[in-house]
């Protein structure tokens, strides 16, 4: 009856929380709604379900896989900046940038994953796995985003239909997320935590709804932002068993919003002003 709770709460919350990351980009731009509209979110259901399923070893291995699976985020939004403008002469572009994006996003998660379980069966830490992760991560968004992009705001509604199916599919994931955690697969519930259901359904929804140029001007900073769950995972990784469930999100929270989000935005805004 646990599980069934810890499962429905956080794909509720996750689903939520989706659909308000798209509305930030639509009304406040692709700059401070890409990396605000990314803070810490989904994990936070995520976490706290794989947390409250009751194994700590577990919890651990699926919070260190999270940044390394950020970073395959960050390569499936660098499809949507680079892949868009090659395909001028493709009848559907819309549908071959999503479909590249989710295979690169595949195939780069299954390497992953492989890698992954193989460091810790030869001695790797989780803390030392989760480290790396999130130094591959910045580094990939700050070359993200060292050009810097035009990222306007919407100017036209998103369909709610499509903020429906948003925020369904992001709940799918988590859902998902922390019933493999319960399963004892750690490393797939770490992966489906961090599957880009927010990224490919905002991209997909302002597509449809503004053009190209909105989700490729707001890819950069979304990938910029999202470093913020990889520090979520790593602080979380001690503070919700040191602390609990409930203190534990919310100083793995503030660590991740206050020491990387908001100077992550004001330092984009200020290049972004200057240029």
């Amino acid at each position: 009856m646990m599980l069934a709770t810890s499962v429905l709460v956080s794909a509720f919350l996750a689903g939520f929380i989706a659909v308000l990351v798209t509305l930030a980009i639509e009304r406040w731009g692709g700059l401070t709604g890409g990396i605000l509209g990314t803070m810490p979110s989904t994990i936070l259901p995520a976490a706290a379900g794989i947390y409250l399923a009751g194994n700590e070893e577990l919890f651990l291995q699926s919070l260190a896989i999270m940044p390394m699976g950020m970073l395959i985020n960050g390569l499936f939004l660098g499809v949507w900046i680079y892949l868009p403008p090659r395909l001028s002469d493709v009848k559907s572009p819309l549908l071959t940038t999503a479909l590249g994006a989710l295979v690169a996003w595949f195939l780069c998660g299954l390497v992953m994953l492989f890698a992954v379980e193989f460091a810790l069966e030869n001695g790797v830490s989780p803390w030392n796995l989760a480290t790396l992760g999130l130094v591959l991560i910045i580094g990939l968004a700050v070359r993200m985003n060292w050009n810097v992009r035009e990222a306007p705001k919407g100017s036209e509604p998103v369909a709610f239909q499509v903020l429906i199916v948003r925020g369904s599919a992001a709940a799918a994931a988590i859902g998902a997320a922390v019933w493999l955690s319960s399963l004892g697969q750690p490393f797939i519930a770490g992966l489906a935590a961090v599957f880009p259901a927010i990224f490919l359904t905002s991209m997909v929804a302002l597509w449809l709804s503004q053009g190209p140029t909105v989700p490729r001007g707001a890819a950069g900073p979304m990938a910029l932002g999202g470093v913020s769950v990889a520090v979520y995972a790593i602080v979380g990784m001690y503070s919700l068993p040191e602390w609990g469930v409930y203190s534990g999100s919310l100083i793995a929270w503030l660590v991740a919003v206050l020491g990387w989000s908001l100077p992550a935005y004001f330092v984009l805004k200020a290049r972004i002003i200057a240029d």
